[in-house]
C-alpha cells in the first residue's frame, strides 16, 4: 500500500487537531507513528509514515515559534 494523499495538506489537517487536543498531542509526542495511525485509520508501514511524522513535527515547531514570538513581540 502507497501513500495517496498530500503529505503537506494531510499534515496541516493533523497539526490543528494536534492543537485543539492537548491529550492527543501529548499522545502525538509519544508515540507519533501510533497516534498517526490512528487520526488517520492507515496503517502503513513505520518507513512509510515518517514523511508524515517529519512533516507534522516540523508545523507544530513552526507554529510553537509563531507564539513564541507573537508573545515577544507583545512585550514591545
Amino acid at each position: 500500500m502507497e501513500l495517496n494523499f498530500d503529505i503537506k495538506a494531510k499534515a496541516e489537517e493533523i497539526v490543528e487537531k494536534l492543537k485543539k487536543d492537548p491529550a492527543l498531542l501529548k499522545r502525538f509526542q509519544d508515540d507519533p507513528i501510533k497516534t498517526l495511525e490512528t487520526l488517520t485509520g492507515i496503517d502503513l508501514p513505520d518507513e512509510q509514515l515518517k514523511p508524515v511524522v517529519a512533516a507534522v513535527k516540523a508545523k507544530l515547531a513552526t507554529a510553537d515559534l509563531g507564539d513564541v514570538l507573537g508573545a515577544v513581540k507583545g512585550l514591545f
